[in-house]
């Protein structure tokens, strides 16, 4: 049997996570974590897109994403083949470096977006000990753009949605964007963030 098609709508964010082999490393060092995005640059230049929280762990990442021009697995094909690559030259490593396809889940509604972005950002707390003491602490997530007001060293990611949802939403009471995360109930809010999965 062949493999379900994929569902892509071109005005609609996905959560993307993306794993090791076997749960495997598949970043050692920060020369990766550079690696990683010279991939999302390359792939940049021929797929558009826009990325508006990510997180990177040694074994796997986060984006939520939103690929406007071409099918979004066109643009995961491409990073991940260039990522591999780039690893597998450096590293001289043979074999298989991902677990599988990657997963995504569709993001259609803004709190939705508001919910999935900062579970994303929270994963480094998330772990059986926590990386990092405060999620602004841990550098290779996108919350530190927002944290700092820094304007992102990359061009397809966007730190405008996220604080625009919450100026269009008076009924949520966190006064920005930060808080939001920080106060972010994470035990409560997974079971939602996996209804919409398309794996």
């Amino acid at each position: 049997m062949g493999r379900m098609r994929r569902i892509w709508q071109p005005e609609i964010f996905y959560h993307v996570t993306m794993r090791g082999n076997n749960r495997q490393n598949i970043f050692l060092n920060d020369g990766d974590f550079k690696l990683f995005f010279r991939a999302l640059h390359f792939t940049f230049k021929k797929y558009p897109f826009t990325i508006i929280a990510y997180c990177m762990m040694n074994n796997h990442y986060h984006l939520l994403i939103r690929s406007p021009e071409v099918p979004l697995s066109d643009v995961m094909a491409l990073i991940n083949k260039r990522y591999s690559e780039y690893f597998k030259r450096k590293y001289k490593y043979f074999g298989q470096l991902y677990e599988t396809r990657y997963f995504a889940s569709m993001v259609s509604d803004p709190i939705s977006l508001l919910n999935v972005s900062s579970y994303i950002h929270h994963n480094p707390l998330n772990t059986t000990r926590p990386i990092v003491d405060k999620i602004e602490h841990y550098p290779y997530s996108s919350f530190q753009y927002y944290y700092q007001h820094k304007k992102p060293e990359h061009p397809f990611v966007n730190t405008q949605l996220l604080p625009a949802i919450m100026e269009r939403y008076p009924e949520i009471k966190t006064k920005d964007y930060c808080t939001y995360c920080e106060n972010f109930r994470m035990e409560e809010e997974k079971p939602s963030l996996c209804q919409y999965s398309l794996s």
